[in-house]
């Protein structure tokens, strides 16, 4: 028996604030809608896979999600890593870096840390 990977869920406070700030940070753009009774989800793809990240606005739920030690995380790979690194910086939203790894943190609008790989050849 094979299973195929299709989609994460996180819940985000803002809809539209998390749904720019994946275009903007990740280049992810919306590829479904569903809406709900008292929720909203949107899934967002990258164009390359079919993969996708599925944001989940609940209408009641009106307090900042708990997120633990936020140990659960999502990872991307970049042909340009300096460049990424730098839009990054720039946008405010690196949180943590690994230098002895190659590798660094963002965090979303609600503190979801994704992880930024450089894409190895």
């Amino acid at each position: 028996m094979q299973f195929k990977m299709i989609h994460n869920n996180i819940n985000v406070s803002d809809l539209d604030l998390s749904m720019a700030f994946y275009e903007q940070a990740l280049g992810l753009k919306e590829v479904r809608r569903v809406n709900g009774d008292g929720f909203i989800i949107v899934f967002l793809g990258d164009q390359q896979g079919s993969h996708q990240l599925e944001l989940t606005e609940l209408a009641d739920h009106p307090q900042t999600y708990d997120l633990g030690e936020n140990e659960f995380h999502l990872a991307f790979e970049t042909e340009d890593f300096a460049g990424a690194l730098a839009r990054h910086r720039e946008m405010g939203c690196v949180c943590h870096e690994n230098p002895q790894m190659g590798i660094y943190f963002i965090a979303d609008p609600d503190g979801y840390w994704l992880e930024i790989l450089p894409k190895k050849n």
